[in-house]
């Protein structure tokens, strides 16, 4: 076996150009492979990450203004939300569970000392936090309560973003911040993944609605709603809940201006369903590509048999079997494509991982659509062995033709 395998070293030392080209194809079929597979995963990857930075079975309505006359009343009025909204749409849909209007101030100035940075202020229900996956750690305070928002009392919930730019070294919790001139106790510090740069700062809603103009009624309302996990059953909620709310707020049902709604379950199964479409076509792309490695495998083992068909007469001719021919060919084409298939797999690998360590050192998490491009490292070696196997088949076919020809037809062979 020894003398086999020095052979075979020997035929490849001599031929060293057309080993390399029969090896790169089967290297850069695999590479190319897996850098499309983890390319398309980081980006799917990143994507569903930021819908994931909230339950993704919640609804967000927000108040706009009339663009049709409706039962003889003006386009261009505005429709206001008010706390009897939460009865309504509770008493209509049964299956909405986690609920909270909420209304916004953006590029709201927030300070400690002389310290001050800019702010999207939200006052919120506690619902907020369990629809938004608002969390705050041990040891980081608490969101807002119930009694926060019964008493109405001036507390505030930061991101450790603004914690840091405020506070700096000095500890946050029960010190006062300064918001439009009224001041508000910290009482909880979260973290998140979100992709806004401008933090949202939050404090209760009823001290929301004392201080800010409360005739506008709530900016937003958001709630989750269970049960609802196809998307036509998703297509039947908004319907049914825009005709609802057009009654009750005297608009048209047709007058998307009237009413905003964004369905974020319904909006993450599009997203998924135009990332499996792009999975598709990767695989489809990827696959494209180990078959051209395959055909430029093959179309080499048949030029090296070709080349090599008088070597097999002369061979055959001094008393060896087709068989220890065929297993020569055979050895050195499984030499070859694992090596480099291995090559391949690993600079595959190797640069997907590279991208998501620089990816996550990069310090910027919240801000990527791209995140994780790695691949299932099954898939990496199925799809190795399928090349390896392509490339013995490669060379089977071919050696085992010419090890049929007659010795004296071989070495007439040019």
């Amino acid at each position: 076996m020894f003398d086999v395998w020095r052979e075979i070293f020997s035929t490849i030392k001599k031929n060293k150009l057309r080993t390399f080209l029969t090896g790169f194809s089967m290297a850069w079929g695999i590479f190319m492979l897996i850098l499309l597979l983890g390319a398309g995963n980081g980006l799917k990857n990143g994507v569903s990450s930021n819908f994931g930075n909230s339950a993704k079975n919640t609804v967000s309505l927000w108040p706009g203004k009339t663009s049709m006359p409706y039962q003889g009343l003006q386009k261009g009025r505005r429709i206001k939300f008010d706390a009897n909204d939460e009865f309504f749409l509770k008493r209509e849909f049964p299956n909405i569970s986690y609920y909270s209007p909420s209304i916004s101030r953006w590029n709201t100035v927030i300070s400690y000392g002389k310290e001050y940075g800019t702010n999207s202020l939200r006052g919120i229900t506690p619902d907020y936090a369990v629809i938004e996956n608002v969390e705050i750690k041990a040891g980081k305070g608490r969101f807002i309560n119930e009694s926060d928002i019964k008493e109405a009392r001036k507390v505030i919930v930061i991101h450790q973003k603004t914690a840091d730019g405020l506070f700096r070294e000095v500890p946050p919790l029960g010190k006062y911040v300064i918001v439009d001139k009224v001041a508000y106790q910290v009482i909880g510090i979260y973290e998140d993944d979100n992709m806004n740069q401008l933090p949202d700062v939050f404090i209760p809603l009823t001290t929301a609605l004392r201080i800010y103009n409360p005739e506008d009624g709530f900016g937003q309302i958001s709630f989750m709603v269970e049960d609802l996990v196809t998307q036509e059953a998703n297509d039947e909620f908004d319907q049914n809940m825009r005709a609802n709310m057009a009654v009750r707020h005297a608009f048209d049902v047709s007058d998307r201006r009237a009413m905003w709604v964004w369905n974020k379950l319904k909006n993450y199964m599009q997203t998924m369903g135009i990332f499996n479409g792009i999975n598709l076509f990767v695989w489809v792309i990827g696959i494209g590509t180990l078959i051209a490695g395959v055909v430029g495998v093959s179309n080499i083992m048949l030029i090296t048999v070709k080349e090599r068909t008088k070597e097999f007469g002369i061979r055959k001719s001094l008393g060896a079997t087709p068989f220890s021919i065929l297993k020569l060919i055979l050895l050195e084409a499984l030499l070859i494509t694992s090596f480099f298939g291995y090559i391949g797999m690993i600079a595959g690998v190797g640069l997907t991982e590279l991208i998501n360590s620089a990816i996550s050192s990069g310090g910027n998490n919240d801000m990527s659509v791209f995140k994780n491009p790695t691949v299932d490292i099954s898939v990496v070696i199925a799809a190795t062995m399928v090349l390896i196997i392509s490339g013995l088949l490669a060379g089977y076919f071919p050696a085992k033709k010419a090890v049929s020809i007659k010795p004296i037809e071989a070495l007439r062979y040019e």
